[in-house]
């Protein structure tokens, strides 16, 4: 596709991408101390980073509120993780947003808990959204359940989950400016 003068981006991209800025590969390390099971670093971390590439927008370090660090442990607790990101507050510079996926079934109105973090990562509000990054071995590794077409095709759409919830969708849309920061977004409902 040659829409930007380059082919559409793939994971060995996004990995490249990400080994490539220091400030992803500090947070991800610092991320990796914690020695949380099945972790990932998901939302505007890795999804802004690449809608700001596509956009030809160079920043220092993503533009992020803060950094959504997902996890999957039956052990803890909400307070738990409420304890873990006190913890890391101001590491980098940052805010870190830590949830465990073991209790956020609840959050979307769902019987049964989630198996993994991937899997509570698939139900997240629209797909660009759902991808994330870890570290395995000390390489950057991309977790997409839903794939990573829509978010280097400047695809905003419901993830399969929230179809119904739209009002959530525009929302989120709204009230993060994406439109306006990433003019070439563009909102797919089908």
């Amino acid at each position: 596709d040659s829409r930007w003068g380059h082919k559409i981006m793939d994971e060995e991209d996004l990995v490249q991408m990400v080994k490539e800025d220091k400030w992803m590969m500090a947070v991800l390390h610092e991320a990796h101390k914690l020695n949380l099971p099945d972790w990932m670093i998901g939302a505007g971390f890795l999804r802004n980073k690449v809608w700001d590439k596509l956009h030809d927008i160079k920043r220092e370090i993503a533009d992020t509120n803060d950094i959504d660090l997902v996890y999957f442990d039956a052990k803890n607790t909400e307070e738990t993780d409420k304890m873990l990101s006190k913890k890391m507050k101001g590491v980098l510079g940052l805010r870190w947003e830590i949830v465990n996926q073991s209790y956020t079934h609840k959050w979307h109105n769902r019987k049964i808990p989630y198996e993994n973090t991937s899997a509570a990562l698939s139900e997240w509000v629209e797909t660009p959204t759902c991808v994330a990054v870890t570290l395995v071995d000390g390489e950057p590794k991309i977790i997409a359940p839903n794939g990573i077409g829509d978010l280097v095709n400047l695809i905003i759409r419901p993830s399969p989950s929230q179809k119904e919830n739209l009002e959530l969708l525009y929302g989120r849309v709204e009230s993060k400016n994406w439109l306006k920061k990433w003019p070439k977004l563009k909102i797919v409902l089908e």
